[in-house]
């Protein structure tokens, strides 16, 4: 019984030690949100067609609204930038799980419309098939303290 116990922590403590130091491929992950496929139970899809919903239109270039909204990641705890910059027009962050230091993916890129600009925000989880809400109500968080923080600049939408 006792080695039993000991096999069974040494395999949590192995999966948690896997969970956190498994490396990260920026390619794999820092991806294009427009032509990705739409996550089922595992993240959450915002963009102007085809996704689980659309961002609102903002009356400003692409690097400030960027800009604006890696502020607003920067202060989720336990959010890393994995890649990219506003400059580049796309940035992709890993926000871990408090507990197991599960590792989800954010991607966020400007999209310029006729009318200004808006995000394409795809988030998804990186092990597992269901992240019970976590990336979409990620994705929403930040999409609503954007506008706030904005709501001086003028969004539109």
């Amino acid at each position: 019984m006792r080695i039993a116990l000991i096999i069974i922590v040494l395999l949590v403590v192995g999966f948690a030690a896997w969970v956190r130091l498994a490396p990260t491929d920026p390619a794999d992950w820092h991806t294009d949100p427009l032509t990705a496929e739409r996550p089922e139970d595992g993240g959450w899809l915002i963009r102007p067609e085809g996704g689980h919903g659309a961002a609102p239109n903002f009356d400003m270039d692409g690097v400030t609204l960027l800009s604006a909204f890696d502020a607003v990641a920067m202060t989720e705890p336990r959010t890393t930038r994995l890649a990219g910059s506003p400059e580049e027009g796309r940035i992709t962050y890993v926000s871990r799980s408090r507990l197991w230091g599960f590792p989800d993916y954010t991607t966020v890129q400007a999209v310029a419309l006729d009318n200004g600009v808006t995000l394409a925000v795809h988030g998804r989880l990186r092990f597992g098939r269901s992240d019970m809400g976590v990336n979409r109500a990620r994705v929403e968080r930040w999409l609503t303290t954007l506008r706030e923080s904005l709501a001086t600049a003028g969004p539109t939408g």
